[in-house]
């Protein structure tokens, strides 16, 4: 049999070139298509006048298909890895799963974004401990690799366009592919990347986005998920246009103006130098015009880019801040030939923060106490992949308990996180992933800063979190280049880093900010020696506690709430407060954490499965600390009483009755008996000693003088009933939107049973679909992407997304024994946001053959290989039957050599009863229908022919050339077979 090699050594490089740079595959390639009217482009074009100028940002989410890969085994990879099947060995032929041809049918059909991991079987390895336990690594290669593909149209309206693709995060290599085009590699789970597809799209026809995530390798020590979890965009625009994330405004506010200092960068992508300039709106929150520039006209070389800088004054400008959320726009137009080009959008704030070492952070001039939360990014349900509601659903739990900032820890945020900071009024401490002054280090901060530097919520960069490296003279080193990377990209932000063990050592004096992580004592020290210096808590308390359990068990996993409020620095909600509060130059700081999360199980392993160093977990549920922190963090009256009250058995028996409230005071009651009235001392808790007996434990409280709260906890009665409530009565037909349905359960008087664990099961009819569960459990086991879930201490959720239809979705939930919930929310009609639309290929119904068919795969050996290298190995036929006549297109890959997916036509068909017969390319099939199965001998015409063995003659020299001059590397013994047995099945995609 003939290699690869043997083809082009026989003379075949010249047809086979042909027809690879057709895309066709070596049997179809008779019937030649007319070049693509895109392959001829004018790179100077004006696109059609829009609302945007041209410019589109296409949500690239719904529609996809998957499917796990194999980090080891490229037979279970799709051949990634192999040598059979292209991959780098020729362009535009990476991927077999990369063709239009394609048959994916056995992938899963999701939209993003998406999460794997989360999906996945728990598996008690104590080696995946950090990760959750779910079974990711290179001990997993079955379950640590996933395909993604997506097929979409181009129209050819798109001709002299720029056309790109951003993904917003990926965990956690990616390899993307575009058209069996390879078009790159980005390696870490959290910054953004992007490629510009223009040379590669297939404009007026389908195009194939074939990405490759590989989850085998870690940045973290906590869960971090797997896949395609954050948003994909098309994005289109002239040639001449507005780099990616290439405006800056800054503000200075002064005598009730703001001074805006605008940056904007614009890229020339066209064959030509194009006079261009840039004229600046800003729009004030209502969408008043309030300022306006044009920039002095610059000539932009071909291949290059240009940065303009203007100023625009805004009288009295309309502050942003945590109680105002004033925020402008700033409308970019890129104009060229007397055309605008470009129209660019960007969001911000006009407002000053600033640190003072003896005020602490002063945000528009006041002091703002930092009451700041730690957050990893996953939740209850839905991994890491988190729709955006879920984002504004996670800040209303934290602004409820106070919470008035967040650290995004440890790692770059996705884009709606910040954006809903924005709009909800939440600092953000944003952090870089690496600590590092490599490439990718600075590549990955650089980034960030650059696209989150328009967010006001923003108001420090984080340059890493307890690395070791930066208490040493290396640090000031690698944290001076990347400070350098923030100053040159923005400069309006102070940067700090949360450091391990060190306060302003090493390269943690580079610092505007002095940080500490866990070391009170440590920073009242500093404060005293270095009084100039700002100073601000990076993390803090890291207090462990489960939901509504107030015994520490060991064996279950689970951990008391009462705080340890004694301590001070570590472990203790109670005891850090007070410290922080209590100093002024302390600019506050951020807790460990605001919600559970996935992985680093503390302070226990499995059965574990998830963190409880929350002050709410997993689902958004609070425990018993959520209170502490509203009592103190916010001016709302508080008065929460814990434990619960049921406690069968302890009968005569001591319990601590604890009291969170900010008001004056507060007395509480057993069975209607006084147990004494408490003073609330500033940010600390009331206790009382109870010997326990069933009945009704009631706290009242007192604020000047007058009793304005009360609280009970009562020994319920057994389970008796459901109860679902929402976080939103209605949401939005989007496809995207999503509600929170939370179930309680209740004894038959309607009180919720504190210590009740019956499964839940939800079923959801309507415009909505069920995308899943949790109940805040951290050694519950059972899958989040299930349609139960049980009872934990008397809670449990659903997440429920909308489709795009506008109706109701009503979710009812059912427990056996227990009357059943059920709770109806509206879906009202939305315009979607600008989106690519979902594909699907067209299925021909009709009489006969009419239909969709595609190969049996052949059952292997050498033969097969080799054709398949030459022809292909997926075709699909689209037949349509008109009587005896017979039509319709073949579609395939071209095999080795790669190229285009070019559709060929079916010529000369004929149906004559179970009789077949037509012309594809430059083959001839015949054969015979057999019930569900086509049944066709394929005479394949090769425009060559093989080689024959050398002849014998007498006196042939033993040791010699052939006398004929035959090429002796050529494997003579194989032919190439004159026809081929072809099996079509009938399918559906």
């Amino acid at each position: 049999m003939p290699t690869r090699r043997d083809v082009l050594k026989a003379s075949l490089l010249a047809p086979a070139a042909v027809v690879a740079a057709k895309g066709i595959p070596f049997d179809l390639a008779a019937n030649e298509l007319p070049p693509a009217p895109h392959l001829v482009m004018d790179d100077n074009a004006v696109a059609s006048p829009t609302p945007s100028a041209g410019r589109e940002r296409l949500l690239l989410d719904f529609g996809w298909r998957f499917a796990f890969g194999h980090a080891d085994d490229p037979g279970k990879d799709f051949g990634f890895g192999s040598s059979s099947v292209g991959n780098f060995q020729k362009t535009g032929n990476f991927m077999p799963a990369g063709a239009i041809a394609f048959d994916d049918s056995g992938w899963r059909s999701l939209d993003l974004p998406h999460d794997w991991a989360v999906e996945l079987p728990f598996q008690n390895d104590p080696g995946l401990s950090s990760k959750g336990f779910y079974p990711l690594g290179r001990k997993y290669p079955a379950t640590s690799v996933g395909w993604y593909r997506r097929v979409f149209d181009l129209p050819a309206e798109d001709a002299g366009k720029r056309i790109t693709l951003e993904f917003d995060g990926a965990y956690r290599e990616a390899t993307v592919v575009l058209n069996g085009f390879y078009l790159g590699r980005h390696s870490g789970g959290y910054d953004p990347f992007s490629f510009d597809v223009t040379d590669f799209a297939y404009l007026g026809q389908r195009n194939v986005l074939l990405v490759r995530v590989d989850a085998t390798q870690s940045d973290g020590w906590f869960y971090e998920g797997a896949g395609i979890y954050r948003h994909v965009w098309l994005v289109k625009t002239n040639p001449l246009h507005v780099k990616q994330w290439g405006t800056f405004v800054t503000s200075q506010v002064r005598r009730g103006e703001g001074s805006l200092s605008i940056l904007t960068g614009v890229s020339n992508h066209g064959s030509a130098a194009r006079d261009t300039r840039v004229v600046s709106t800003v729009l004030d929150p209502s969408g008043q015009t309030v300022g306006k520039h044009a920039a002095a006209p610059a000539s932009i070389a071909a291949g290059d880019e240009f940065s303009y800088r203007q100023q625009i004054v805004v009288k009295k400008p309309l502050l942003w801040s945590l109680e105002e959320r004033n925020l402008y726009k700033l409308v970019t137009e890129v104009q060229a030939d007397g055309q605008v080009v470009d129209r660019y959008e960007t969001a911000f704030g006009i407002r000053t923060a600033e640190f003072d070492a003896e005020k602490g952070l002063l945000l528009n001039g006041k002091p703002v106490k930092l009451k700041g939360t730690c957050n990893h990014q996953d939740h209850a349900g839905v991994g890491v992949a988190l729709p955006d509601a879920v984002q504004y659903y996670r800040l209303r739990k934290l602004q409820e308990m106070g919470c008035n900032s967040i650290r995004t820890s440890h790692n770059p945020p996705t884009p709606e996180l910040l954006a809903a900071c924005d709009r909800m009024g939440m600092l953000v401490f944003d952090e870089t992933r690496m600590m590092s002054s490599n490439p990718e280090g600075l590549s990955q901060l650089e980034n960030l800063v650059r696209r989150d530097r328009n967010h006001p919520s923003v108001f420090m960069w984080s340059m890493g979190n307890e690395e070791g490296q930066a208490n040493t003279a290396r640090g000031v080193l690698i944290l001076s280049a990347m400070k350098a990377v923030a100053t040159r990209h923005d400069g309006s932000r102070p940067v700090s880093i949360a450091p391990a063990g060190a306060i302003g050592t090493g390269g943690l004096a580079v610092c505007d900010v002095t940080g500490y992580n866990y070391a009170d004592p440590k920073a009242e020290e500093f404060h005293k020696t270095h009084p100039e210096k700002p100073v601000m808590g990076t993390e803090n308390v890291s207090a462990v506690g489960t939901r509504g359990i107030y015994i520490t068990d060991r064996a279950k996993g689970f951990v008391s709430s009462y705080d340890p409020y004694t301590t001070t620095g570590r472990a203790s909600a109670e005891g850090w407060w007070r410290f922080c509060n209590a100093r002024p130059w302390l600019s506050g700081g951020f807790i460990w954490t605001g919600f559970d999360y996935r992985g680093e199980p503390s302070p226990y392993r499995w059965p574990n499965i998830s963190s409880q160093y929350g002050v709410i977990d997993t689902c958004g549920f609070p425990k018993d600390s959520f209170y502490y922190y509203q009592s103190w963090w916010t001016a709302k009256p508080v008065l929460h009483i814990f434990p619960h009250w049921n406690w069968p058995g302890m009968e005569g028996k001591q319990i601590a009755v604890w009291a969170y409230s900010n008001l004056d005071r507060v007395e509480l009651f057993l069975n209607g008996q006084s147990l004494g009235t408490k003073d609330v001392k500033q940010d600390s808790h009331v206790a009382w000693i109870v010997t326990y007996a069933p009945g009704s434990l009631e706290a009242r409280g007192w604020k000047d003088g007058k009793q304005v709260m009360t609280t009970r906890r009562d020994t319920t009665g057994a389970a008796a009933k459901l109860v679902l409530r929402t976080d939103r009565d209605e949401i939005s037909a989007d496809g995207e939107d999503v509600a929170m349905f939370a179930v309680e359960v209740q004894d038959s008087q309607g009180r919720a049973v504190p210590v009740t664990d019956n499964e839940v099961t939800f079923r959801i009819s309507g415009a909505g679909k069920l995308i899943g569960v949790g109940n805040g459990d951290p050694t519950d086991h059972a899958p989040d992407k299930g349609t139960s879930r049980k009872a934990f201490s008397g809670f449990c959720m659903a997440l429920v997304q909308s489709s795009k239809t506008a109706g109701n979705i009503t979710v009812e939930a059912t427990s056996p024994g227990l009357a059943s919930a059920a709770l109806t929310i509206a879906v009202k009609s939305v315009t979607l946001r600008p989106q690519v639309a979902v594909w699907e290929r067209e299925v021909p119904s009709g009489p006969g053959v009419t239909g969709l068919w595609r190969p049996v795969r052949p059952s292997g050996g050498q033969a097969d290989d080799f054709i398949s290298m030459l022809v292909g190995v997926n075709l699909v036929l689209t037949l349509r039957q008109e009587g005896s006549k017979l039509t319709g297109t073949a579609e395939g890959i071209a095999g080795f050599f790669g190229g285009d997916d070019v559709p060929s036509p079916i010529l000369q068909g004929t149906v004559n009863g179970d009789r077949v017969a037509f012309k594809a390319g430059n083959s001839n099939l015949t054969g015979a229908v057999k019930g569900d199965r086509i049944e066709l001998q394929r005479s394949v015409n090769l425009p060559w022919e093989t080689p024959t063995p050398p002849k014998e003659e007498p006196g042939r020299p033993v040791i010699g050339p052939a006398p004929d001059g035959s090429d002796p590397s050529t494997d003579v013994a194989w032919k190439m077979p004159s026809s081929i047995s072809i099996v079509l099945q009938r399918v559906e995609r």
